[in-house]
């Protein structure tokens, strides 16, 4: 009997020691202290991208100013006179606005930095099937916010225009910067956002969340409450925002279902064989 308890205690030892030791002598493998060193060094170097962008940003913030503020004059052109700049409430609020312009800059532009060191610091937490999506998804994502954001820069006239003349027979508009570029932001950034849909539902699908099939059925729903959605997205009440918002929305739900099918046919056929 004792020699039959020392056989079993030897062999469940052996089992436990052989995982610990493999864990140790595994070069990969890291301790907390070097996941969160790891993790600062990806923080510092991404914060170093933005500052540096921030900087370039900065250095022509009068022609990122003036882009920004291209839809303005056209729109109050008949209120106020082409001439009109927009208006400053106190001592620091000109640079405080400038630095923020400069920073929101400079994290569109160091945004592949950014990814590429999420990217790295998760990387090795991911199977060798995950990481075959990664690069892709980090890309289109970049690619489909950039055309989001672009497509708001150019729809953003319409609001404007209807937000600077609706009382205008009543009052004078004293736009202030941080008012409008508040306004700007908010806008194209939910532009921006609205355009990752195909990336999200994408992703649902290789995590087995949703499917295709799944999304053709409720087709039909999904436009409506899209359409819906776009009138709350878009501030402001004129009707051009809404329909641009719609269209693209809708065409990007039809483009997320073509996307799902293209990437799960290799999974469904391997399910059926």
């Amino acid at each position: 009997m004792a020699t039959n308890k020392v056989k079993e205690q030897d062999i469940l030892s052996s089992l436990f020691d052989d995982d610990d030791e493999d864990i140790e002598n595994d070069p990969s493998a890291m301790s907390l202290v070097d996941h969160l060193e790891e993790l600062r060094w990806r923080i510092f170097k991404a914060a170093i991208a933005i500052v540096v962008a921030s900087i370039a940003a900065f250095i022509f913030r009068e022609q990122i100013v003036q882009i920004l503020t291209y839809p303005l004059p056209a729109a109050q052109a008949d209120v106020l006179g082409r001439d009109h700049k927009l208006i400053v409430t106190g001592l620091m609020e000109g640079f405080t606005v400038y630095l923020m312009i400069s920073v929101a800059v400079g994290f569109v532009i160091s945004l592949p930095v950014v990814l590429y060191q999420v990217w790295g610091f998760i990387a090795p937490a991911l199977y060798e099937k995950e990481k075959k999506y990664a690069v892709p998804f980090i890309l289109v994502g970049i690619i489909l916010f950039a055309m989001g954001v672009s497509l708001g820069y150019i729809v953003l006239r319409y609001p404007i225009q209807w937000l600077v003349t609706f009382a205008s027979n009543s009052f004078n508009e004293l736009i202030t910067a941080g008012s409008y570029f508040s306004f700007v932001a908010f806008f194209m950034l939910a532009f921006g956002i609205v355009f990752e849909i195909p990336l999200v539902l994408t992703f649902m699908a290789q995590v087995d969340l949703i499917t295709a099939k799944t999304l053709t059925k409720k087709r039909a729903a999904t436009h409506v409450g899209m359409w819906i959605a776009s009138t709350f997205l878009t501030p402001g009440a004129d009707i051009y925002s809404p329909i641009f918002l719609g269209v693209a929305m809708s065409f990007l739900f039809e483009l997320s279902i073509i996307f799902i099918r293209f990437t799960t046919r290799k999974k469904v056929a391997e399910a059926v064989e």
